[in-house]
């Protein structure tokens, strides 16, 4: 299964807020930033009819856990953990940060296990029509 960079980082949205890491193009950022930048992004048109829970377990300094709950056509978004989720996307914190300043394939990412999906996959691919 093909996932795009975009994809991966409209993915990569949930850890806590800290030190930044740094990149080979000298931004420093955190996955706090890719999940504050969703906040703007949601469509709730695309979200229409969707019941679905998400799930982020990512390791590493920055890492936590996050959540999104979509409910026909609106969303809540938090820290910790969701109950039930029908996805769950793993990730290192840094991995996470690579992949949204398109430094790692997200091709590559899953591929390769760094990036780990579980759960319904169509409902995976979803997030990334309602958070473009």
């Amino acid at each position: 299964m093909r996932f795009s960079a975009r994809y991966i980082c409209i993915i990569a949205v949930a850890v806590y807020a800290g030190a930044g890491v740094s990149l080979a193009d000298g931004i420093e950022s955190t996955p706090q930033d890719g999940f504050d930048a969703m906040r703007g992004s949601f469509q709730p048109a695309k979200a229409k009819g969707v019941h679905a829970r998400y799930q982020w377990d990512l390791s590493g300094p920055n890492g936590g856990q996050w959540w999104i709950e979509v409910n026909d056509g609106t969303y809540k978004m938090g820290k910790g953990q969701i109950d039930h989720p029908n996805v769950t996307f793993r990730a290192s914190d840094k991995d996470w940060v690579a992949i949204c300043h398109d430094q790692l394939s997200g091709t590559w990412a899953y591929l390769t296990g760094r990036l780990k999906v579980r759960g319904d996959q169509a409902v995976a691919r979803k997030l990334g029509e309602m958070f473009p």
